[in-house]
């Protein structure tokens, strides 16, 4: 049986950077090795999101062909990959694959043929069909600032009818109504198999929390397509264009098949091909949470596949940089292929491994990378945290906050472990190293 662990496809609409490497495709890589390593049979995907309407949007912010926008980052993105040593046995294009284009259609034609008027959002000046990178506003649920799709801040779900104050990005303006049939997932027909599948899988807490709110508050409805400009044109005569997270669930169920039963076509013989899946895992950044957490297992659901095959989601915080979120547009970032050319990979990757915004954020700086480890700072809070209920790893604290033991805030935290009055902590390190000793000799 195999173990299937993907990562987000990257949206070529920009060079991958530290942030990125830090997240889910290091830690991939490192859990596939490790799996191998121990005699696992493992298939690791990832790709390149080529038909977020992002890529469309950066090429027309940069004045320049769109194809020729996608192929250069798409080539540096997969020249990170290679310098970093991360490696992976699918990586799909979707612009130079034809057979998943047709099997997009297909697969989608043969679950979700049925169109339904719907109520969209199109900007009144160029007429553009307001989703994903094409509106902007405040998050239906949290108030943050939001685009269409997934919130940063609190993960739900947001389309441009939910957005408060929206406004597209493309004209800024106010957006008008209009109606369009198009097909729609109704999550919530697949409630009972959803909550069997975050019954048996391991979740982050955060994630957790998102389950919790939807069970509460109700699941989505999501376009399967919409009348757009960019991305797989679907068959039918309403001319639209499949939904690029849609597109993304059914492109696991399909690829991965695919590696595994080159012949199959059909849900059907998706369906069989992962049945000699024993494991899923997804490893992800805490922004797309909804999606790999809801709609993917939905669509899964959906087309048949068993709802224990996802083991978990192994979700990381956002990382920042010198105290700033990373930001493209801002050029506020270290760019991977930077410090691959600068940096020996190993060491990049040593120290991304210790750095990693596993359970809550942490923080890049340069000075830190040359030391080889985390600041002080970086390391007490990351034992504040694993001394906390959620997330609870005490080994974790006890190994940060031994190398700190005469800083007064590290003698604090091991009070804690050692139940020692605080001034007496910075002694804990040697007491604890003769009753380790003293352990083994006996």
């Amino acid at each position: 049986m195999t173990t299937v662990i993907t990562t987000p496809p990257p949206t070529p609409n920009g060079p991958l950077h530290v942030g990125h490497l830090s997240g889910p495709y290091v830690a991939g890589d490192i859990a596939a090795r490790a799996l191998r390593a121990a005699g696992a049979d493992v298939l690791t995907m990832t790709g390149l999101d080529s038909n977020q309407n992002y890529v469309l949007a950066k090429a027309e912010a940069l004045g320049r062909p769109v194809d020729e926008v996608m192929r250069d980052y798409s080539d540096q993105i997969r020249t990170a990959f290679v310098k970093a040593r991360i490696e992976y046995d699918v990586l799909l294009d979707p612009a130079e694959d034809a057979d998943y284009r047709d099997a997009m259609r297909r697969l989608v034609g043969e679950l979700c043929s049925e169109a339904e008027e719907t109520v969209l959002l199109r900007c009144p000046s160029c007429k553009r069909t307001m989703h994903h990178a094409y509106v902007a506003g405040l998050c239906g649920t949290c108030g943050a600032g939001a685009a269409g799709g997934a919130c940063e801040a609190c993960m739900a779900y947001n389309t441009g009818a939910t957005l408060r104050e929206a406004r597209s990005t493309c004209c800024d303006a106010v957006p008008e109504e209009f109606t369009a049939r198009v097909p729609v997932l109704r999550l919530e027909d697949y409630r009972d198999q959803l909550t069997r599948v975050w019954a048996e899988a391991e979740l982050h807490p955060r994630v957790v929390d998102l389950v919790r709110r939807y069970l509460a508050d109700g699941l989505p409805e999501i376009p399967v397509g919409y009348p757009t400009d960019w991305g797989i044109q679907l068959d039918g005569p309403d001319a639209l264009r499949l939904d690029v997270w849609v597109e993304m669930a059914f492109g696991y169920l399909y690829v991965i098949a695919r590696a595994l039963a080159p012949s199959v076509r059909s849900l059907a013989d998706c369906v069989a091909a992962w049945n000699q899946v024993d494991e899923l895992w997804h490893f992800l950044g805490v922004d797309n949470a909804f999606y790999y957490t809801v709609l993917i297992p939905a669509v899964f659901a959906a087309a048949g596949v068993r709802p224990g095959v996802l083991r978990g989601l192994v979700v990381n915080e956002f990382y920042t940089l010198d105290g700033l979120k990373f930001s493209t547009s801002r050029n506020h970032a270290v760019w991977a292929l930077d410090i691959l050319d600068e940096e020996d990979p190993a060491d990049v990757r040593l120290f991304l491994a210790q750095d990693r915004p596993d359970r809550y954020e942490s923080d890049f700086t340069r000075d830190a990378f040359k030391t080889g480890r985390p600041s002080a700072e970086a390391d007490l809070d990351r034992a504040r945290h694993a001394l906390t209920p959620s997330g609870f790893d005490p080994p974790l604290a006890t190994r940060l906050l031994l190398p700190l033991r005469d800083d007064p805030r590290a003698q604090a935290l091991l009070a804690a472990i050692t139940a020692a009055p605080a001034a007496d902590a910075s002694g804990a390190g040697e007491a604890g190293a003769g009753a380790g000793a003293a352990g083994d000799g006996a």
